[in-house]
């Protein structure tokens, strides 16, 4: 037997064209260099979605042998946000990992780092006319799609629905536009009643269900594209007897409690870490592109051939039976780490 495992090695080795001298050396060489820095940038840092994504782009930073910082802004600010880029951008970093607040006003700051040599990977939203060279996220299409059939089966096809935004923000608005594509398109006897604005302020949320349900008695269910808008929405609902299903988007421990407690109904969730873990790893492939012998003609033209524009790193609905595997402080004693202290 161990002839025959030893052979299969052999084997594998051979048709992969190296020895086992070379394997072990192509190993320890995909690690970055001493000192090399890659920033992490969001917006409302203090966001517990972001949280998971730094861990896993951290755990991946750490086995390429390479630092990672955890920045951003705790304000929903855009030109703070990027007043934080153009800090980091002084610090002439390895590569960066960002989620734009808006698309638009980031083209120029991120053309700005390309020109710099400096790669830039969006995640969670995205800057799509700039020169970044990745952009990860869960398919926020299909994130909302599949919050509708959540909502309409568990309402069995028929009942009155409302839905609260956050707009101008491109992964939110693009999560509710097509949450009520999918209504009208595959659950024609759901009908939309209200559309309010707000804002990921829970008071805003609160008041706004009161509202909706005071002028639709009937209603039967609210979506909202994130997880702050859900603290408000679930509290109203609540107050209101407790027979409008409130679902969202992303969660945290507050969000975990409260689909337990049955007063969020449930929730779309992206697999933020994974998010994270496949950032780094586009991030280190766009910096150190000599670790790339591609089989094109990239190299012999001038490009760098990490060149991956788009990668989905999936989604999950998460409900009272699975709530407790997305529990943050079990996943940080599970690792033995301090987050986004380290």
């Amino acid at each position: 037997m161990k002839r025959i495992l030893t052979a299969v090695v052999l084997t594998v080795m051979a048709v992969l064209g190296v020895s086992g001298a070379s394997a072990q050396e192509q190993a320890k060489a995909f690690k970055g260099e001493e000192g090399d820095t890659y920033y992490f940038i969001d917006f409302v840092s203090g966001v517990e979605y972001w949280f998971p994504v730094y861990e896993m782009f951290k755990q991946a930073g750490q086995q390429l042998g390479v630092k990672t910082v955890y920045t951003g802004t705790p304000e929903y600010d855009v030109n703070r946000q990027i007043a934080v880029f153009d800090q980091v951008l002084a610090k002439n970093p390895k590569g960066i990992f960002l989620a734009p607040m808006n698309s638009d006003p980031f083209i120029e700051p991120i053309n700005r780092a390309h020109d710099m040599g400096i790669p830039v990977v969006t995640f969670a939203s995205d800057s799509p006319l700039s020169k970044r060279v990745s952009y990860i996220t869960s398919d926020n299409t299909k994130e909302g799609e599949w919050a509708a059939d959540t909502i309409a089966e568990a309402m069995g096809g028929k009942g009155e629905f409302a839905v609260l935004e956050n707009p101008g923000q491109d992964n939110h608005d693009k999560r509710i536009a097509a949450f009520l594509t999918r209504m009208e398109t595959k659950w024609p006897d759901m009908k939309l009643v209200g559309r309010a604005a707000s804002n990921q302020d829970p008071t805003k949320a609160y008041n706004a269900l009161l509202t909706l349900a005071q002028a639709h008695p009937d209603l039967g269910a609210i979506f909202m594209p994130e997880a702050n808008s859900a603290l408000g929405a679930a509290q109203a609902a609540k107050e209101l007897g407790g027979k409008i299903k409130v679902m969202c988007a992303d969660v945290n421990s507050k969000i975990l409690d409260m689909i337990k407690a049955g007063e969020v109904f449930a929730s779309i969730n992206p697999n933020q870490g994974m998010q994270g873990y496949m950032g780094m790893l586009m991030l280190f492939l766009a910096a150190t592109p000599d670790m790339i012998d591609p089989m094109n003609a990239d190299k012999a033209e001038g490009r760098n051939p990490m060149a991956i524009p788009y990668v989905d790193n999936g989604l999950a609905v998460v409900t009272k039976d699975n709530a407790d595997s997305f529990r943050w402080d079990a996943y940080l004693k599970r690792r033995g780490t301090k987050g986004i202290e380290e």
